[in-house]
């Protein structure tokens, strides 16, 4: 274990680690954590090996202690030094009376605690019991004390994430806002250098000739149209004679027979 500890580090003074992950490092005892984490606030030990707790460092600032899948008994008296601790996995441990939970009483501050996958969930009333051991735990083995599920935005409020992950929301808000800020001047700009530009200018001179060719083509059409209407006119004048000389025929057909 110690030798994880120094690789976590990177080179890092202790008291400026808030969080420090040493899952599946293999181990018995606690071995290379010091009180110097004195700013530590998330610190994981699952899956370690761990027979026993003795040599537990004071962390004055510990939220949230992950110690599920080891092969504790009893012990919990040496996390005393953790006062702020909220959360504290113990599931698959090998804890198999309430007696090794009193200890729990001294944590004022926990809300979260997860025994799943110990004996001690076997007891007549083991839930009823651990509530009234700890009243300001709010949620035992992932339920509430109405046997009511606990969902996930609940437990990330009782581990106490919620802050950290709002403000990362807002500055990832304000990052997407001065990359679309940066595209919109970079599109006013180009749009600027093109409106500016020669080829610009010469499509616009395009655009007047092409204006004066269909005026031109207008007033052709026009004369076109008032010659076709002098013709039509034409022809109906000529149709006239044509009628009336009919009827001075047929009148004169009649004049005849009488």
């Amino acid at each position: 274990m110690e030798k994880r500890v120094v690789l976590e580090l990177r080179g890092r003074n202790p008291s400026q680690v808030k969080e420090l992950n040493l899952d599946n490092c293999r181990s018995t005892t606690i071995d290379g954590l010091t009180d110097e984490y004195t700013n530590l606030e998330v610190l994981s030990l699952n899956n370690v090996g761990l027979t026993t707790l003795k040599g537990f460092p004071k962390l004055p600032n510990l939220l949230k202690l992950e110690l599920s899948d080891n092969r504790i008994s009893n012990g919990l008296n040496f996390l005393n030094g953790c006062k702020k601790l909220t959360y504290l996995n113990l599931s698959g441990n090998k804890i198999k009376n309430l007696e090794t939970l009193k200890p729990l009483e001294e944590f004022e501050n926990l809300k979260n605690l997860d025994l799943f996958n110990n004996e001690v969930t076997n007891i007549e009333d083991y839930r009823s019991k651990v509530f009234a051991l700890r009243p300001s735990l709010e949620c035992l083995d992932g339920y509430d004390k109405e046997d009511r599920e606990v969902d996930s935005d609940s437990l990330e409020e009782m581990n106490g994430n919620n802050d950290s992950d709002d403000d990362d929301s807002d500055d990832d808000v304000e990052e997407e806002e001065d990359d679309d800020l940066s595209l919109c001047e970079v599109y006013n700009e180009n749009l600027e250098e093109s409106s500016a530009s020669p080829l610009y200018e010469a499509e616009g001179y395009l655009d007047e000739e092409y204006d004066q060719d269909y005026e031109d083509g207008d007033e052709e059409n026009d004369a076109n149209g008032e010659h076709n209407s002098k013709n039509q006119d034409g022809d109906n004048k000529n149709e006239n004679p044509e009628e009336s000389t009919r009827g001075k025929k047929r009148k004169h057909e009649d004049e005849d027979e009488n």
